[in-house]
């Protein structure tokens, strides 16, 4: 045996015990569908929690930055008026929420890069499922063939398949003997095979015709010696 029949047998013992494994793949495969579209809802749940934080730090940042704008407009009031401390202490108030306009502006980012993932992701999923959908059927039709197919070669590698088909030949063989045994017998007994009528009657129209001559032969020898 090539090395390469060697590998085959053992791929095709690999694929049997798989098959051996799964009760029954129809549901296994159902199972599975099942089990992706589970993981689809949680995807998608996700997804819509990572897209309503971004709206959430987005509003919040929204309103930083209208703070900073806010206390910048009363500084300005407040150096009209005169007075430079008033608007001092507004521009201190400026700074504050401008830093936490830069804060909520790095939250931003790293939640939208977050929500672009987990839409790549999501998408795949569902092309990932749409898939296994389509192949549903193909898959348990193709676990039914190779259960079939490993079956019946399991049938003919048993020792009980070939013993059938063993001994369908020897018996043959040994009605083939029995038959040629009887006609050697008939033959030697001088039994042969019942005559032919046409035979038959050939032979007694060659005895006749014989006669026939032998007479007329004995006619015509008398004749001459009257």
């Amino acid at each position: 045996m090539s090395i390469f029949n060697r590998m085959a047998d053992i791929f095709k013992s690999n694929v049997n015990e798989a098959l051996d494994r799964m009760e029954d793949p129809e549901k296994m495969v159902k199972q599975m569908i099942i089990e992706m579209e589970e993981g689809l809802v949680k995807a998608t749940s996700g997804l819509a929690k990572a897209m309503a934080n971004e709206k959430n730090l987005q509003k919040q940042q929204a309103v930083a930055a209208n703070q900073a704008r806010q206390w910048e407009e009363k500084a300005t009031m407040a150096l009209k008026g005169g007075n430079t401390d008033l608007a001092k202490q507004a521009l201190s108030k400026k700074v504050v929420y401008d830093g936490q306009v830069q804060q909520y502006q790095a939250m931003v980012t790293q939640a939208s890069n977050t929500t672009s993932q987990l839409r790549m992701q999501l998408d795949t999923l569902k092309g990932k499922l749409d898939e296994a959908r389509m192949k549903q059927s193909t898959l348990v039709a193709r676990s039914q063939t190779a259960k079939t197919q490993k079956e019946f070669s399991t049938i003919l590698g048993t020792n009980v398949g070939q013993g059938a088909f063993a001994k369908f030949d020897k018996m043959e063989k040994k009605i083939e003997g029995m038959e040629a045994e009887a006609e050697a017998f008939s033959e030697l007994s001088g039994e042969g095979p019942a005559d032919d009528p046409f035979k038959s009657m050939e032979k007694d129209m060659q005895v006749d015709d014989e006669m026939a001559k032998l007479l007329e032969k004995m006619n015509l020898g008398g004749g001459a010696n009257a």
